[in-house]
């Protein structure tokens, strides 16, 4: 049986199992990852943090590459900043 951890992703409560990436919590969270100039939604596209298109602020660190970042529990994800 996996373990389970729990997160937030913009303030709301997450639940996942074990080595997850961050990229993934936020899908499972219904969040996207960030708004583009023209305010359309972004999402993870290549999954191995060459797009860049999964850029998140983790626990204050902006910038990180959620498709990159396994999750932790107590970790804080916010997307758009």
């Amino acid at each position: 049986m996996l373990s389970q951890l729990a997160l937030t992703v913009n303030g709301a409560p997450t639940v996942v199992p074990s080595g997850t990436t961050v990229a993934v919590a936020m899908a499972i969270a219904a969040q996207t990852c960030r708004t583009s100039v023209s305010g359309e939604p972004r999402g993870p596209l290549c999954g191995m943090g060459i797009c860049f298109e999964c850029r998140v602020a983790i626990n204050g660190k902006p910038h990180c590459l959620g498709c990159r970042v396994l999750c932790e529990p107590g970790m804080d994800v916010r997307t758009n900043e």
